[in-house]
């Protein structure tokens, strides 16, 4: 909490945050590589109308050929036979953790006549270097949970997947928010109704913060939040229970 202009931020962003109070509106805002304004967790906050957007196959169309029209590169998207569409995404790696690779060395046996043909396997630990960069090609049914496990797979990466979480950014009136995608969402998509600007939006992979957590450190506006939060991933949670029921339900009662 700073004293001159009450600015109150998480315990781990507060190395990230530079302050000024004394100086002048815009003062120290040249861009040494770090985020220079401030990020708002959007857990609590309904989505953006264009991510509730349902296109048909006329509209998917019209949109592939506008989005291959604006980008800069050949990351062209293509429309498949079956209706689906494919394209790439490209995903940021913010991991403040090392991860885990696996490591094999060979090594000499210390008894004569018993030679070890066989590797040791091991695990080692590295941290990714500071953004690092990765483009995948995808489909657009290609769920969140799938591309973390892409992820980890080109980097080699043994961590348990649900370690990890991937977000979506966007900048809007100097403001960055992230919001964490559900499992079962649909990058692809999302990147086709935002367009090819990365500033409207844009892939994270980050930390799945699964630790304890000292509640008493949160103000109450903050425990609030974190209840909308709770809410919202439990009625997630419940729609695609109820949806997996619905389906075993149907395909039973088509049997009969």
């Amino acid at each position: 909490l700073s004293p001159d202009c009450s600015f109150t931020c998480h315990y781990r962003c507060r190395a990230l945050v530079r302050l000024d109070c004394s100086g002048p509106p815009g003062a120290g805002d040249e861009d040494d590589g770090n985020e220079q304004v401030l990020e708002k967790d959007t857990n609590v906050d309904e989505p953006s109308e264009w991510e509730k957007t349902e296109l048909d196959q006329a509209q998917v169309e019209q949109r592939i050929k506008e989005y291959n029209s604006q980008i800069n590169s050949n990351l062209f998207m293509s429309l498949n036979k079956d209706g689906s569409y494919a394209g790439f995404i490209k995903v940021q790696l913010k991991l403040v953790r090392p991860v885990a690779v696996p490591a094999t060395n060979r090594v000499p046996s210390l008894q004569a006549g018993r030679p070890h043909p066989q590797g040791v396997k091991r695990r080692t630990s590295f941290y990714l270097p500071k953004g690092t960069v990765k483009h995948l090609h995808i489909l657009s049914h290609t769920r969140a949970s799938e591309v973390i496990d892409a992820l980890l797979r080109k980097f080699t990466v043994i961590d348990n997947p649900r370690k990890f979480a991937l977000f979506e950014r966007s900048e809007k009136d100097e403001q960055v928010y992230l919001r964490k995608l559900a499992d079962d969402e649909q990058p692809l998509r999302l990147r086709l109704l935002a367009g090819p600007s990365e500033k409207v939006l844009s892939f994270i992979l980050k930390e799945n913060e699964t630790g304890e957590v000292n509640w008493d450190a949160f103000t109450l506006p903050e425990l609030h939040n974190f209840l909308l939060i709770l809410q919202r991933e439990e009625e997630e949670h419940l729609r695609r229970l109820r949806h997996r029921y619905a389906c075993c339900r149907q395909k039973m009662q088509e049997a009969l």
